[in-house]
């Protein structure tokens, strides 16, 4: 059993950076694949990236590749999504998630879910 804890969202400003912190309890942190999905109002939940729990592979959505950097830190249990040059369109409210499998973007491979942090960036 994995339970996933998100914080760090606020209100930015386009152009900012956030740093998103997932807290995961369990002794089997470090066997999950970790995840971040976002949702924005009206739309459905996207994939944002994940990374691997040996930290070697890491997956992103293509609207965020080379703006956001994923890192874990298996001691604290604890998963980051570093978010820079943020846009009015990375508003959302962010999950991250636990997947046994190696990598997925389908969050229907997830199996633990965070309640999510609000990320809103103002233009």
């Amino acid at each position: 059993q994995v339970q996933l804890v998100e914080s760090g969202g606020g209100l930015v400003q386009a152009g900012d950076s956030l740093r998103l912190s997932c807290a995961a309890s369990g002794r089997t942190f470090r066997s999950y694949t970790m995840g971040w999905f976002r949702q924005a109002p009206g739309k459905e939940r996207e994939f944002v990236g994940a990374i691997s729990w040996s930290h070697s592979r890491t997956y992103y959505e293509d609207s965020v590749k080379g703006r956001f950097t994923l890192s874990r830190d298996n001691d604290k249990n604890t998963v980051y999504l570093q978010m820079n040059s943020l846009k009015p369109e990375d508003t959302a409210v962010y999950f991250c998630a636990a997947t046994s499998v190696l990598y997925s973007d389908s969050e229907i491979k997830y199996d633990y879910w965070g309640q999510g942090t609000q990320v809103t960036v103002s233009s």
